[in-house]
C-alpha cells in the first residue's frame, strides 16, 4: 500500500470514530443509548499479566484487593423468590446485600452499567446507576471485569422491561478474576479442558453443577431410607493386611511406622459382616473403594460404594428393599419413575423406567441360551475344568479378561458383555 492510500484509510478511520462518539453522546443526552458490551483483549496471556499487575498496583497503593469480609444478607435464590413479584420499573425501599460472579458487562453511557451476577445456579442483573451510587462511580466500575466476584449493597428493583435487578449504592470487588472467563455465547465445551479445569467447568456449565446437587440428594435419600428401617451407619478400615470382600486387584501402600505393606480396601464387606456377627443386626456404609484394574466409562479405580447387611433376611428381602429404595429415590428426586438419559455419543435420549417391580434375569440359564452351551453345575464352577470352560468361552467370543483369570472374573466378564448390555432399565441378575 502506498503512503497516500494509507493516509486516506487512517483519515476515514478517524472520521468514523468521531461520528460514533458523536452519536453515542447524542443518544446519551436523549436517554436512548442501548447497553453496549465491553470488549476484552483477545490474548489470554496478556489479559492474565495485565490483571496480575493491576492487583499488585492495588496492593502497592495500600488497597486491599481481597477484602476479609463482606456481609451477605440474602442469597440470590432467596432474592429472586422474595422480589420476583415487584412491578416493572419499581424498586423496594429496603437495602440488601448480595454477592456473586460477574458473567457479562454492558454499559449505557458513562453513568449506567449492567452486570449479569451469577451464583447458586441463579442469575440476577446488577443495574449500576451513578445517581444511586455513594462511591466514585467511574473509579469503582472501571475496575470490574468478567469473572470477578463482587458484593453489591443496594435496592431490589425491576427494569422497565421487567428484569429483576439490584440497584447498588455500593459495589465492592471481593475476588478479582486473574484469567479470562470464556464468554457465555461460545461456552466452555472442549472435553479435555473441562476435565483438566473442573472449577471452570462448574462456573460455565449449569448441568455440571446440577450433577453435584443430584449426587448430594442421592446420598441423603439413601441415609434417610436406611435409617428409617433401623440401619446403623458405620465406618470400617480403608487399609488392611489382606484385600478381601471382592475378587479384585488391590492398590498396595506402605505403612512406615509398622514397616509393612497394606492393601487399600476393595470392598467393606468383611468388616460389615463382622459387625453383624457382633450383634449389630442392620449396618451400612457409604465410602470409597479402590480397585487397581481397568478404567473406562463405567469403571474408576476409586469409587464410592454403599453396602448394607441385614440379619434374618435373604437375598429376596434385599432385592425388595433395593427395589423400593431405588424406585423411591428416582421418584423423590425427579418427580417421576421415568428418567431421560443421553449416553455419550448418542443424539437421542433414552428413557429409563424405575417403576417397580424390576426385571429379574437368571444368570446361568440366560448365558446358556445366548451361547448355546451347557454350563457346569454351579457347585463345580470353582474347579479347574470349569475355569478352563469359562476361559475357552471368553477366548472364543473375544471377551477380554485381565489376569488373574479366575472362574469368578471370567464369569463376570461374560455377564458384563452379554447380559448387562440388556439392562437398560433397573434389572436384577440372579441365580
Amino acid at each position: 500500500m502506498n503512503l497516500k492510500g494509507g493516509l486516506k484509510l487512517e483519515q476515514k478511520a478517524k472520521e468514523k470514530a468521531a461520528k460514533e462518539a458523536a452519536r453515542a453522546a447524542e443518544d446519551a443526552a436523549k436517554g436512548t443509548a442501548k447497553p453496549k458490551k465491553i470488549e476484552e483483549p483477545l490474548d489470554p496471556g496478556k489479559y492474565h499479566e495485565h490483571r496480575c499487575n493491576t492487583v499488585q498496583g492495588y496492593k502497592e497503593a495500600g488497597e486491599t484487593p481481597y477484602p476479609h469480609k463482606f456481609n451477605v444478607t440474602i442469597s440470590l435464590t432467596h432474592f429472586i423468590e422474595k422480589y420476583k413479584d415487584l412491578e416493572a420499573g419499581s424498586k423496594a425501599e429496603e437495602v440488601v446485600s448480595v454477592a456473586g460472579r460477574v458473567h457479562s458487562i454492558r454499559e449505557s453511557g458513562a453513568k449506567l452499567r449492567f452486570y449479569d451476577l451469577r451464583g447458586e445456579g441463579n442469575k440476577i442483573q446488577v443495574m449500576a446507576n451513578a445517581s444511586f451510587s455513594t462511591q466514585d462511580f467511574e473509579k469503582v466500575h472501571s475496575r470490574v471485569h468478567r469473572g470477578d466476584i463482587i458484593g453489591c449493597v443496594g435496592y431490589p428493583g425491576k427494569t422497565k422491561k421487567g428484569e429483576l435487578s439490584i440497584i447498588p449504592k455500593e459495589v465492592e470487588i471481593l475476588t478479582p478474576c486473574l484469567h479470562m472467563l470464556p464468554t457465555l455465547h461460545y461456552g466452555f465445551k472442549d472435553k479435555e479442558s473441562r476435565y483438566r479445569q473442573r472449577y471452570l467447568d462448574l462456573i460455565m456449565n449449569e448441568d455440571v453443577r446440577q450433577k453435584f446437587y443430584t449426587r448430594s440428594k442421592i446420598i441423603s435419600y439413601i441415609r434417610k431410607f436406611l435409617e428409617n428401617l433401623g440401619f446403623l451407619e458405620v465406618e470400617t478400615p480403608m487399609m488392611s493386611m489382606i484385600a478381601g470382600g471382592a475378587t479384585a486387584k488391590p492398590f498396595v501402600t506402605h505403612h512406615n511406622d509398622l514397616n509393612m505393606d497394606l492393601h487399600m480396601r476393595v470392598a467393606p464387606e468383611l468388616y460389615l459382616k463382622m459387625l453383624v456377627v457382633g450383634g449389630l443386626d442392620r449396618v451400612y456404609e457409604i465410602g470409597k473403594n479402590f480397585r487397581n484394574e481397568g478404567i473406562d466409562l463405567t469403571h474408576n479405580p476409586e469409587f464410592t460404594c454403599m453396602e448394607f447387611y441385614m440379619a434374618y433376611a435373604d437375598y429376596n428381602d434385599l432385592m425388595e428393599m433395593t427395589e423400593e429404595m431405588v424406585s423411591g429415590m428416582a421418584k423423590s428426586i425427579t418427580g417421576s419413575y421415568q428418567v431421560k438419559f443421553t449416553p455419550m455419543g448418542a443424539t437421542e435420549p433414552l428413557t429409563i423406567d424405575f417403576t417397580p417391580p424390576f426385571r429379574r434375569i437368571p444368570m446361568i440359564p440366560t448365558l446358556e441360551s445366548i451361547l448355546k452351551v451347557k454350563f457346569p453345575p454351579a457347585a463345580d464352577l470353582q474347579s479347574d475344568s470349569s475355569r478352563q470352560f469359562l476361559d475357552d468361552l471368553c477366548v472364543k467370543h473375544d471377551i477380554d479378561c485381565s489376569a488373574p483369570r479366575t472362574s469368578a472374573r471370567l464369569l463376570d466378564k461374560l455377564v458384563g458383555e452379554l447380559l448387562e448390555v440388556q439392562c437398560i432399565n433397573p434389572t436384577f441378575i440372579i441365580e
